[in-house]
C-alpha cells in the first residue's frame, strides 16, 4: 500500500477540502486527486465524495480512517527506530567482566542519557563482519592476528594496552614475589580454559607463549571465572593471566595474588573497530570519551605482538615505554 496516497487520504479527511489538503501537502489539487483515486481502486471502494462544501467521508472512508492513522504512526515509530541517535549504541566486548566493559561502565556514568546495547561475540572475525554488515556499531578487539584482514571502511583506533598480570593462590611459588619476569615463568603450568582456536586472544597468548617459552594450558572444561579462582587458589602450580583493570571479585579468605609481569611487560593492545559511514551520534560520543582517558604506560619496557596494530605501525617487539 502507498503511505504517501494513505498520508494524502487522511489530509483530505481532516482538511475536509482537496484543495486545503494539496496547499498543506505542496501537492496540486490535482495530484491530490490521482492519490486519493489511486488508493481508492487498490482498496476497491470510495472513500471520498465531493461536496459543494469540499470533501466528506464515505462510510468505507470512516472505517479506513483509524486504520489509515495507525499505518502512518507505525511508519513514523518505524523511521523513528533507525533515526541517528534514536536508538542504543550497539556495542561488542570480549567478555561483560572484561575491562574494556570497565570502560564502557565508565562511559555510562559519565554519559547516562545515551543508551548502550552491550553484547559479546565469540570473535574478531564475528565481531569485524558485525561492524561491516551494521549488525553492531563498535566493537572492541585486539587486531590484526595472523591471516586477519579488516574490511574496506572498518576504522582502527587503539585505546588501551593494557598489563598483564600473574594470578596465584596463596601457596604458588611466586606468590610472594614483588614481580615476574614472563621468562622466568617457563616450566610453571599457566592455566587459560578459556582460550579458544581461532580467537584473537588465543592468537596473542600464542604469541607470547612463543616469545617467551612458556607452557599455556587450555584444557580442561571452562566452567567460567568462578571455577577458575576455585582451582587456582586451591593450587600450588597452577597459576593464569590477568589484565590489569579486569574487575574481579573473589570470596574472603582466598587470599589471591595479582603480581604484575615485568622486564618486559606483556600489554594485550586493545582496540576499538567500527565503520566509517556509521552515523550514529553516540559513537563520537564514546570515541572522544575513549581518547579522553588517559593510561598511565608500566615503567619499562613492553611487549606486545608483532602483529597488533597500534597508531604508529610499528612492528617492533619491544617498543618504547608509553608509546
Amino acid at each position: 500500500m502507498d503511505l504517501n496516497a494513505v498520508r494524502t487520504f487522511v489530509a483530505v479527511a481532516d482538511a475536509g477540502q482537496f484543495q486545503k489538503a494539496a496547499v498543506d501537502l505542496s501537492l496540486t489539487q490535482q495530484g491530490v486527486s490521482k492519490r486519493v483515486a489511486a488508493l481508492e481502486r487498490e482498496l476497491g471502494v470510495r472513500l471520498l465524495t465531493r461536496t459543494p462544501r469540499g470533501a466528506e467521508l464515505t462510510i468505507d472512508g470512516q472505517a479506513f480512517l483509524a486504520h489509515a492513522r495507525s499505518l502512518l504512526q507505525a511508519e513514523e515509530r518505524a523511521r523513528a527506530s533507525v533515526r541517528p541517535g534514536s536508538r542504543a549504541l550497539r556495542v561488542d566486548v570480549i567478555g561483560r567482566r572484561a575491562s574494556l566493559a570497565g570502560l564502557l561502565r565508565d562511559f555510562h556514568r559519565g554519559r547516562p542519557e545515551i543508551a548502550l546495547d552491550v553484547v559479546t561475540l565469540p570473535g574478531a572475525e564475528e565481531a569485524i563482519a558485525a561492524v561491516r554488515d551494521g549488525t553492531i556499531d563498535a566493537t572492541f578487539r585486539a587486531v590484526t592476528m595472523p591471516g586477519q584482514r579488516i574490511p574496506d571502511g572498518i576504522e582502527v583506533s587503539p585505546v588501551h594496552d593494557e598489563p598483564l598480570h600473574l594470578f596465584t593462590g596463596p601457596a604458588h611459588a611466586f606468590a610472594a614475589a614483588a614481580s615476574v619476569s614472563p621468562a622466568r615463568l617457563a616450566g610453571h603450568r599457566i592455566w587459560m580454559p578459556g582460550n579458544v582456536p581461532g580467537t584473537e586472544w588465543t592468537a596473542y597468548y600464542e604469541a607470547l607463549a612463543a616469545e617467551f617459552g612458556l607452557t599455556i594450558e587450555a584444557t580442561g572444561p571452562n566452567f567460567g571465572v568462578e571455577a577458575l579462582i576455585d582451582t587456582i587458589a586451591a593450587s600450588s602450580t597452577l597459576a593464569t593471566f590477568l589484565g590489569a583493570r579486569t574487575p574481579l571479585v573473589w570470596p574472603a579468605g582466598y587470599e589471591m595474588r595479582l603480581i604484575p609481569l615485568r622486564d618486559p611487560t606483556p600489554v594485550y593492545p586493545h582496540s576499538l573497530l567500527w565503520h566509517r559511514d556509521n552515523p550514529h551520534p553516540a559513537l563520537t560520543a564514546l570515541r572522544e570519551h575513549l581518547t579522553a582517558v588517559r593510561h598511565e604506560p608500566p615503567d619499562g619496557e613492553i611487549w606486545t605482538p608483532a602483529w597488533a596494530r597500534r597508531v604508529s605501525g610499528s612492528g617492533s617487539r619491544f617498543p618504547c615505554a608509553g608509546r
